[in-house]
């Protein structure tokens, strides 16, 4: 019989061998135009080496407004990135023949072989409203990427704070809550002085996700603030009552939610690490420039009308990759040839000549070429 150690050995023996003959130029060759990844993929849709993907392996719908998807990604994807615990990672669907691809925050414990995505439905999300009712096991999910500062100092260094205060408000939660998992599973708890209280504002006790492992969570102060519903620890909304129940003067805050949650924290708390996935508030030009936008790779042009270069390009009938289509991701990054263009997040004007810029949240000022 095979120890635990000699069977994983002889998986990661199988899996380098494999690796090393599908990437070999002599298969590449047999395989070639269209490259090894084409075959393999109708074996498995994840054998794929140079496209990262993800097999959901679980679904679970534990609140009326959410569904929690464990993934497995594939090599490619583990083999290139690391994802740190408050980080978000790019995810891309297919719906009605369009990919799509949006960001989000996986909420397990740093360094898992699997991630954890709790995705919440809301008016108007595209793809949150697709996995919702429409995630299966099975599914592959594409992977583009991981980003975002959001993440704790590094373990063992002189900013790594004692005592923790972590503050969500709805979907919010999952990179908090993967923080929190983390400090547990490193064992932070165990230090002199070290205290971690978690904070979560949801609509209603049915609708707050992970309610139950928090209750168990030991060493943990957990309270929770419900906006419509008189029930919980905590009443209203966030201020000096709220901060002095969960922790007063916290080393650090990580607070993650709602522009409105932010600002608060900001106000009432010294040194916050932010993180907030809702749009900035953008202003299209009252006084579109008139100008020429030539999508150079696909022999379109059109008469600027003011909204930003990714609307106007999918108004021209094209589809470029895109996901969270408010300046944070990088997916719809496109290199500018020519032309000037102006960030609607910043305002700052961009003149110089093959540059790439995000084109959810830059909008033209005359004439533009963009390689798309």
């Amino acid at each position: 019989m095979f120890t635990q150690r000699s069977q994983t050995s002889r998986r990661n023996f199988a899996k380098t061998f494999r690796n090393r003959i599908l990437g070999s130029d002599l298969v590449e060759l047999l395989t070639g135009p269209h490259g090894v990844d084409r075959y393999t993929e109708l074996v498995d849709p994840t054998w794929t080496q140079g496209e990262a993907r993800a097999k959901i392996i679980d679904v679970r719908r534990t609140t009326p407004r959410s569904v929690t998807l464990t993934l497995a990604p594939n090599e490619s994807f583990t083999a290139n990135h690391t994802v740190k615990a408050g980080q978000y990672v790019n995810v891309a669907v297919e719906i009605d023949g369009r990919r799509h691809t949006r960001c989000y925050s996986p909420a397990n414990v740093e360094g898992s072989e699997t991630l954890e995505l709790t995705v919440g439905r809301h008016d108007g999300g595209l793809v949150s409203n697709f996995l919702y009712e429409q995630a299966r096991r099975g599914m592959v999910v594409g992977l583009s990427g991981v980003g975002g500062d959001f993440v704790l100092p590094a373990l063992g260094s002189s900013e790594r704070p004692r005592r923790i205060l972590l503050i969500s408000g709805g979907s919010g939660i999952t990179p908090v809550m993967a923080m929190l998992r983390t400090l547990v599973a490193e064992g932070h708890l165990q230090n002199q002085g070290a205290e971690i209280a978690f904070v979560h504002y949801a609509r209603t006790p049915a609708e707050a996700c992970y309610r139950e492992e928090l209750a168990a969570m030991p060493g943990v102060r957990v309270l929770h603030g419900f906006t419509r519903s008189g029930s919980g620890e905590l009443d209203g909304r966030f201020g000096p009552q709220h901060l002095a129940a969960a922790m007063p003067d916290p080393d650090a805050v990580f607070v993650c939610g709602p522009t409105a949650l932010v600002e608060a924290v900001c106000e009432h708390c010294d040194t916050v690490y932010t993180e907030s996935f809702v749009p900035p508030a953008i202003t299209a030009p009252s006084n579109p420039s008139g100008g020429r936008i030539t999508f150079a790779d696909s022999g379109v042009d059109v008469v600027d009308d003011g909204r930003s270069l990714l609307e106007q390009a999918e108004s021209a009938g094209l589809t470029p990759e895109n996901g969270c289509r408010m300046g944070i991701c990088h997916t719809c990054t496109r290199r500018k040839v020519s032309g000037t263009v102006r960030s609607l997040t910043t305002g700052a004007v961009s003149t110089a000549p093959d540059e790439n810029i995000q084109i959810c949240v830059s909008v033209p000022v005359g004439d533009v070429d963009l390689a798309l």
